[in-house]
């Protein structure tokens, strides 16, 4: 709802009584996060997208588009290192259906580049698809940008995500020893260059500086298979549990906190979404999160 119509919602609600002017406050305050559920890993993404206002809404004709997965580890897509490849094909789907010119589809990955990207799985979904990139990050194309961050002041970010039109989070839920979870907002890890080992000593505060300068204009969290510990690189069928959802929402932040309940957590116990939510960067309010399941 935007400023006029809830405006006009308001007025029109005052003239009927007190309780219709509360529904019209919840209905501007609620942030919507879409839940979609079921065995085929494409559809349940499309519909999770169209449950937020369909890929029409973020990505325009001639867009050019960064799709960012997690591919950062050399683990076979069972094992819920990555983000599933059905996801992400998915979603360049979609994105090339919207009209974008080009699809990006890079990580910076944490082993070695080539066995991730081929043992993720990720690249061979893509494999022959016309208009779309799904290539190894080049150092050299870091650029160093200024965050004026409470941590980072400055950080070389990579400028084919800086660059495009639209940036499209995909991260996989799944345990992280560090951050207790990894999801939308620690999935940004993947555009930063430099010593990523340097924000370990205050990852939340660093990550909401990062997440503040470099926008994801939506974020689908792929839990159909969730890692539960030994994150974030996992390795042991034992730590996996399929559940066969797929998370969509305009807010990185709202999108996490919804996602922190698959684990039994509450979104305030991870302390990168209380350092967004606390930037402004989105809502973490459960109370506040309309949740559509679909």
């Amino acid at each position: 709802m935007d400023r006029r119509s809830f405006l006009k919602a308001t007025a029109a609600a005052s003239l009927l009584g007190p309780t219709l002017v509360r529904e019209a406050l919840a209905a501007k305050d609620q942030t919507l996060v879409a839940v979609a559920e079921g065995k085929n890993y494409a559809a349940i993404t499309r519909k999770a997208v169209n449950a937020v206002g369909g890929m029409k809404r973020f990505v325009k004709a001639g867009d050019v588009v960064v799709v960012k997965p997690n591919m950062g580890w050399d683990r076979s897509t069972e094992l819920a290192a990555n983000t599933h490849p059905q996801v992400v094909r998915a979603l360049v789907e979609e994105c090339l259906a919207a009209g974008a010119k080009k699809v990006k589809v890079f990580d910076y990955t944490c082993n070695d580049s080539r066995r991730c990207y081929v043992n993720s799985g990720i690249e061979g979904a893509l494999k022959g698809m016309k208009n779309v990139e799904c290539k190894h990050i080049e150092p050299e194309r870091f650029k160093k940008v200024t965050l004026n961050g409470r941590f980072l002041k400055e950080w070389e970010l990579y400028d084919e995500a800086l660059s495009a039109n639209v940036f499209i989070n995909v991260p996989i839920a799944k345990h992280h020893g560090l951050s207790k979870l990894t999801l939308g907002l620690k999935n940004i890890m993947g555009v930063m260059g430099g010593n990523r080992g340097y924000i370990h000593r205050s990852i939340d505060v660093a990550l909401a500086d990062v997440n503040a300068r470099m926008k994801s204009h939506l974020t689908v969290i792929d839990a159909t298979r969730i890692l539960t510990a030994h994150g974030p690189q996992g390795g042991s069928m034992a730590d996996v549990k399929v559940l066969n959802k797929v998370i969509a929402s305009a807010d990185i932040v709202a999108a996490d906190a919804f996602a922190t309940t698959l684990f039994g957590l509450k979104p305030a116990d991870i302390p990168i979404i209380v350092a967004a939510h606390q930037r402004g960067l989105g809502e973490m309010n459960l109370e506040r999160i309309k949740v559509v399941r679909v």
